[in-house]
Parts: structure tokens; sequence; C-alpha cells
């Protein structure tokens, strides 16, 4: 693919990952609405949410593993297909059980997206060059994060168009997204003998599902040490146990276990999962935090959030540059955990009267962070595993980024609830009242309550954020640590397609091919014809049409 033509197909690539990212994210400003809308109780607030996250986690793999067999393109546009359905349902639901199994539907969508977005970007780009243009996926990955309730809050404040654009609002993306890799995106496909391990798949996917709604509903649905939780955790783990087993002896297992054995990959999946607890599950609370302790206004408190979003785009942008460049891409990692630690560290200080300038630094720490870190380890992990199991890598990564959020959410949301009950009594305590029931329990409109109410209510949600991000750091660090034992490879300058036909070749042949990085395409292309004892499909992969010689025709 030429440049200008490649750039087009990252524009497609762009708008699938920007509509994945804002459909678990855009609804969090819109959720009282919507619910109270429908009519739906406290469970169902709840489920809204954990649908789209629990089905979305729970078929990365899945994805993953289908696009080391299938055409990626394909896939892609599929999930894109699948996500637009799942939108409009939404946009269009009427009781609040269609709209759970709407965000059903949107959540698989978005687990293509997910995984299939940075398997596609390693089949047209190599990974010497990959770097600035992950500056880019990285900023819109944090960018989507952070201004989805920033979109959510102006959709829901302006009148005439409500609640149900949230939903909307991404169509017109995945149909821009489809139409363009139509268009622009050509890959070629190596037929393989396809066997899917559909037990190992349904296993994977019931037992994560099940870890997943534990950790979402523990503590507010049930409680953490109760039989709701045994079962959960028990059946999840068994499930799990059973799906390792399956996936041993299957001949494609969804979750190729020997990749583990790859450090890069192991390191890079644990770093990854911190990172989601560390990060992802203290920064969802930002919003809330500028609206209940600062009392600001949903529009307001999304705007509050670009210090994060302009670090994180002015750091990837930087570091993917420089990564192309250079070629040298651990010091990144390294840089991007510390600061990442640092601005957890400093948003832990913060409190209902900091001042805006203060908290803008602090996030843009963060945001920087964040912006070497998290493409930067897909980067990694892909330049340092087999071309046929680069999907399924690939998926691992965004699987445990995802695992990662889903259970910090929860469980930083029970540790700030938790805190925000303890200080409301202690207020009232402290005035005179009796301590009430429910404190914490809900998210308060600070707006209308009387002065003295509102100020005690700012200052427990103040010191419960500042909690929360004080317990998110140690998982940043521990990042830091697994990073630092990363070893750092040269970046091939193949693409994932030029590999995949190389080693195809290289395995019809039996004769080992030039691994220089440096070797010329023709020579690989001759090489691996060669090799292959003339075999013309891997000469198609790599551009070249078989000689006559090497086809044994006169």
């Amino acid at each position: 693919m030429p440049p200008r033509q490649v750039l087009q197909a990252v524009s497609g690539l762009v708008a699938g990952l920007f509509v994945a990212i804002l459909a678990g994210t855009v609804v969090a400003n819109a959720l009282p609405r919507i619910t109270a809308e429908l009519g739906a109780s406290q469970s169902s607030y709840t489920w809204v949410i954990i649908a789209e996250l629990l089905a979305m986690t729970a078929t990365v793999p899945l994805w993953g593993k289908l696009s080391d067999l299938y055409s990626k393109k394909l896939l892609l546009q599929m999930s894109l297909g699948l996500f637009v359905v799942g939108s409009l349902v939404a946009g269009l639901s009427q009781g609040v059980g269609t709209l759970i199994f709407s965000r059903v539907v949107q959540g698989v969508g978005a687990g293509g997206l997910t995984a299939l977005t940075q398997v596609v970007m390693a089949a047209v780009i190599p990974p010497r060059k990959l770097g600035r243009y992950s500056g880019v996926f990285g900023a819109v990955f944090s960018g989507a994060t952070v201004a989805g309730p920033l979109i959510g809050g102006l959709l829901v404040d302006t009148s005439w168009l409500g609640w149900r654009w949230c939903f909307f609002i991404g169509v017109p993306f995945a149909l821009l997204a489809i139409a363009l890799l139509q268009r622009t995106l050509h890959l070629p496909h190596v037929r393989r003998e396809v066997k899917i391990d559909w037990l190992g798949a349904l296993l994977i996917v019931a037992g994560v599902s099940s870890l997943l709604i534990w950790v979402s509903m523990a503590g507010s649905t049930f409680d953490w040490f109760s039989w709701q939780s045994a079962a959960l955790v028990g059946g999840g783990s068994l499930l799990l146990a059973v799906a390792v087993r399956v996936e041993s002896r299957a001949a494609e297992p969804i979750i190729p276990l020997s990749i583990f054995r790859n450090g890069t990959v192991a390191l890079t999946s644990l770093a990854s999962l911190l990172v989601g607890v560390g990060l992802f599950g203290s920064t969802v609370f930002l919003s809330q935090f500028f609206q209940v302790a600062m009392g600001k206004s949903p529009t307001t408190a999304g705007l509050m959030s670009l210090p994060l979003i302009l670090g994180s785009l002015a750091a990837s942008t930087f570091a993917g540059h420089r990564i192309s460049a250079t070629g040298r891409w651990k010091r990144y990692l390294v840089a991007g955990t510390v600061l990442m630690t640092a601005g957890l560290a400093l948003l832990s200080t913060v409190g209902s009267h900091t001042p805006f300038v203060l908290l803008s630094v602090y996030m843009a720490v963060l945001g920087t962070g964040v912006g070497m870190l998290t493409q930067n380890l897909v980067l990694a992990a892909q330049n340092d595993v087999p071309a046929d199991t680069l999907g399924s890598a690939t998926a691992v990564l965004s699987f445990s980024r995802s695992m990662g959020g889903t259970v910090g959410t929860s469980v930083l949301g029970a540790v700030l609830a938790h805190r925000v009950a303890t200080e409301l009594a202690a207020g009232r305590t402290a005035a005179g009242d009796t301590p009430g029931g429910g404190a914490g329990h809900g998210v308060p409109d600070v707006m209308p309550l009387p002065a003295p109410v509102r100020a005690l209510v700012e200052n427990a949600y103040g010191i419960a954020t500042a909690e929360l991000f004080l317990w998110a750091t140690p998982f940043a660090l521990l990042a830091l640590i697994a990073v630092l034992f990363i070893k750092e490879k040269p970046l091939k300058t193949t693409t994932s397609t030029e590999r995949l036909a190389e080693e195809s070749a290289l395995a019809a042949g039996g004769r080992a091919l030039p691994t220089s990085t440096d070797t010329p395409r023709a020579d690989l292309a001759e090489a691996s014809t060669k090799g292959s004892g003339g075999c013309p499909g891997a000469t198609r992969l790599l551009g070249r049409r078989p000689s006559r010689r090497a086809s044994g025709r006169p």
C-alpha cells in the first residue's frame, strides 16, 4: 500500500477506535437522565454500564484469534456493523431491557474494534514506522476516554438533542470508517486450514464474564464476602481452569498459551493490566469529582479534563516520532510509567478547594505519562511475536487493559463510596446530627443543597477522590517495575503481512531466510520463492510474481 493509501486506511481505523472507546464513556453523564426517563432501578443503572464493558472485554480474545485465521478487513467491518446495530437499537430503546441488550451488541462490536485496529495497523505498517501512527492512536484512545463524558454532558444539556444522541452520535463515524476501509484497505489473505476451538472460546467468555460480574457488582448489589461472591468467583475460576486445559490441547487455541513464554508479551500484558487498574479505574471518577466536589456542570466538568487530553496528545505524538526516528522505545515506556505514577500521586493531594491551575498541572503530568505508555506497550509486544500469532498477542494486551480497567473501576469505586459514607457520617456527627443511612450510595446533585450540607458533601467527595488516586498509585508503580524488566529489541522494518509470507515460505520449504531487518523486500521475496520451492502465494504476498525458473516452468 502506498503512503497516501496507508494514511487513508489509518483514518478509517482512527474513526473505528474512536467510536469503540466513546461507546463506553459517553453515557457516563447521561445515565441518571436515561434511567429516570425509562423508569429503571439502581440495578439496571449498573447493568447499562456493565453490559457493554463485559461484552467488550470477554470477546476481545476471540476477535484476536479470528484475525489470525480470517480476513482482517472483513472482521473489522463486521465489528463496525455490530456497533452500528447496537447503537441504533440503544438510541431507539423504549425499555431498560432493550437498552441493556443493545449495550451487549455494542460491546461485542467494540471488542472487535479494540483488538483488530492494532492488528490491522501492524499488517500495513512496519514496527519501525509504527511509532508515528501509534502516537495518533494513543491520543485518540485517551481523548475518547476523557472526552466521552464531555460529549455526553453536552448532548444531555442540549434540549433539542437529548440522551438518545449519546448512542446515535457514533453511527456516522462507524459508517465513515466502513466506507474508508472498503476503499483504502487492501490486505492479502493467506488461506489456512481453520479449526476454531469453540469450546475454549465458550469457556473463556463464561469464566471471564463471571469474574467481571463479580467485581462489577460486589460491594453494591451484594457484599464482597457473600455466597454470591463465592459462587461467581468459584465458578469463574473453575471455568477458566478448564479453559486452560482445553486450550493446551487444541489445534488452534483461542489464546495460544505458548505466547506467554515470550517475556515481552508476558511483561507487557502484566503492565497493561496494572495500567488499566490504576489509570482507567481512577480517571473515570474525575468527571464526578468536578461535578460533586467542585460543583461544576456536566459540560464544564468535561472541559476541565482537557489538560489530561492535551498532555496525552502531545506526549504520544512526540514519543511516536522519536521512536520512528531512532528505533529506541523502552525509554519512553519507562518515562511514561514514571510520569503516570507521579501524576496519580500528585492527584492524591487534591481536594474540593484545590485551584484549577494546580489540578491542570497534575492532570497534564498524568496525561503525558499515558501518552508515552499505552500504545507503545502494544508496539513492543507486536515487534516480538511471530506474525501468525500477532492477532492473539495483540488481543491479550487489549484484554488485559480492559480487564484491569473493569476491576479498577469496581474496586476503586467501592473505596470511593465507603470513604464518602464515612466522611458524611463524621461530618453530621460533628454538626450534632444523627448520621443517616445510605450515605455514599448515590451521586448527589449539590446545586440545590443548602450551603452547610453542600459544603459537607463537597468536602467528603474531595477527600474520597484523593484517597482513590492514592490507592491507584501503587498499581502504576508495579507497572513501572514490570516495564523495567522488558528487554528492548530492535524494531522490525517489515509489516506483519510480509513476515507472515516469509514464515509461510520457510515452513513450506524448510530453508532459512535472511533475518536481517535491513534485507530489501525484493531479496526476501526471491529468498522465500526459492526456499518454498516456488510457492506462488508467498511471492504474491511480497508483491512479486514467481520467476519461471523458480516455478519449474520452461
